[in-house]
């Protein structure tokens, strides 16, 4: 489970490009925090604090404004071009009871005899989609796989999940199965690497930080 994070931000006065740009100068990354039918705050967060969350895999923050305390989902981090600095942060209140629906990764744990036979080990599913408490969601989808022979699979509905947790991908649909040599399937693109994260990490375009004021309650 994704263990809640914590921010301290402040009510940002300063807008427009140059005055953000300012605040970065000075360790602040600008942000804006919406939704629940609440006007949006614009506000500033020192860049450490926001480094912390994102290196722990914090999705679920509380989000300390000035004394008032509320519960939101990292929506969206932005990087300069390099990926080095943290350009802008968005973020979404949630009420910490309220389901909401992620994509989750899958993460394969043991090694399975049936690969180690000589079969293919086909890793179909990379991530799954489930519907859960916010406060519930969890980092991964474990997949047991040390029982896994040549013919044998795991499908969707053999997953171990977290309580009050539903996975809304297809029953019968294959996570993960263990082929015959002659059986597998030949691959017309390169290998798939590991799922992106949850977290959006993208060059901020010019403007971005105040783009977000703009949003609909």
């Amino acid at each position: 489970m994704s263990v809640m994070g914590k921010l301290a931000v402040k009510k940002r006065k300063e807008h427009g490009t140059r005055a953000c740009m300012r605040l970065r100068e000075q360790g602040l990354v600008p942000g804006n925090m919406y939704g629940h039918k609440q006007d949006p705050v614009p506000f500033t967060v020192p860049a450490p604090q926001v480094l912390t969350i994102l290196h722990a895999g914090n999705r679920v923050v509380e989000v300390d404004c000035e004394g008032q305390r509320e519960t939101a989902v990292v929506r969206e981090v932005q990087w300069d071009t390099f990926g080095k600095h943290l350009m802008h942060l968005d973020l979404i209140r949630v009420d910490p009871n309220e389901k909401v629906t992620v994509e989750v990764r899958v993460e394969l744990k043991g090694t399975a005899p049936g690969a180690l036979g000589g079969g293919i080990l086909d890793h179909e599913l990379r991530t799954v989609t489930l519907e859960c408490l916010v406060i519930q969601i969890p980092d991964t989808v474990q997949v047991k796989i040390g029982a896994l022979n040549v013919g044998q699979a795991i499908h969707v509905r053999e997953l171990d999940l977290p309580p009050n947790t539903r996975c809304l991908n297809h029953s019968e649909d294959v996570v993960v199965q263990v082929l015959a040599k002659s059986t597998a399937p030949i691959p017309t693109s390169p290998t798939e690497g590991p799922a992106a994260p949850e977290v959006i990490k993208k060059p901020a375009k010019e403007g971005a930080e105040e783009g977000a004021e703009a949003k609909k309650k």
